[in-house]
């Protein structure tokens, strides 16, 4: 496994001097935001396309720095019932994919996305409730009317161009559990993997080691963020919390820089398993840790994972055995 970074956490220093503090760190791999949610600081996939010299220049950055491209990052909703929106993510999807096979980057990382309810919807509705029926009634319009017709299509563009995607599992999409990747998956292909970002199974009381388990042969990127839930909050609040995320002493969970929402032996037990599963791609940090500047939630994080990630690429020669 690599140690990396998503550079968005470093978004106020140019990409050049992001990379150099990144190399002085040991940071081997980045993942980097070329449209969408992360934004455009480091990258824009529709800006290099249509000034190839941008590209190229972006590319002679990061080729001087020695550090690797792990993967581009586009978070968005192409689903979106806004159709603007949805077209906007959707375009920004599709320039990263196709500067990621010019850079020869074979990942890209983005959500599923959630429609609304219905054609005339204005927002999108994230279904969690079983009872009343209706609610199932429009989770599977969801899925069958719209969100696995776009993601057969966008895998096989995806496809097409060498690419394959990776799902960032997350609360307030259709995809944000073991299960919902899978079925998606199931649907679309083996294109579709899954970002697998313990900070939003944690805070769903999901067991990070069970869904590494669970998801055998589909993870196709990590994120290293935790999560620390706050009992006595939690107690009386539950997990289903809309309070807003910079209400800190309020919530049940908050996020938090590697090792201060869970311990060094969960993150051990993180990493043997996605060893297990035969995961040996990056381990890319995701600061958003509110008690933490970026540098210094960065800079914990890195302490921790070069103790606890399992950096040997080859397979262990088991002589013992």
């Amino acid at each position: 496994m690599k140690l990396g970074v998503f550079t968005v956490i470093l978004g106020d220093l140019p990409l050049d001097q992001a990379l150099a503090y990144l190399k002085s760190q040991g940071v081997q791999e980045v993942e980097i935001g070329v449209g969408g949610n992360p934004g455009t600081a480091h990258g824009d996939a529709k800006k290099f396309l249509a000034n190839p010299a941008e590209l190229e220049t972006f590319k002679a950055t990061v080729d001087a720095s020695g550090i690797a491209i792990a993967a581009l990052s586009v978070h968005g909703n192409p689903v979106h019932p806004n159709a603007e929106i949805a077209r906007q993510d959707h375009e920004d999807f599709e320039a990263a994919v196709l500067v990621a096979e010019k850079l020869g980057v074979k990942t890209v990382v983005t959500f599923s996305g959630c429609p609304g309810d219905s054609d005339t919807a204005t927002y999108p509705n994230w279904v969690v409730a079983s009872w009343p029926t209706e609610h199932q009634i429009v989770k599977e319009w969801q899925w069958n009317e719209k969100l696995i017709p776009y993601w057969k299509k966008a895998g096989k563009f995806a496809e097409d161009h060498g690419v394959r995607i990776a799902i960032e599992m997350h609360p307030g999409f259709n995809v944000y559990n073991p299960s919902t990747l899978l079925r998606l998956r199931e649907a679309v292909g083996p294109v579709i993997g899954a970002n697998f970002d313990p900070s939003h199974l944690f805070w769903q009381q999901i067991d990070p080691v069970a869904a590494i388990r669970a998801l055998k042969g589909a993870i196709h990127h990590f994120h290293a963020k935790d999560t620390k839930i706050d009992p006595y909050n939690c107690a009386v609040k539950g997990v289903l919390e809309t309070s807003k995320l910079n209400s800190l002493g309020e919530r049940p969970w908050i996020f938090r820089s590697v090792g201060y929402g869970h311990g060094e032996e969960t993150w051990r037990a993180i990493f043997s398993e996605l060893r297990l599963a035969g995961y040996n791609g990056i381990i890319s940090i995701e600061h958003e840790d509110g008690l933490m500047t970026p540098k210094e939630g960065l800079e914990k994080a890195i302490e921790v994972l070069k103790r606890t990630i399992i950096f040997e690429d080859d397979q262990v020669n088991m002589f013992w055995a």
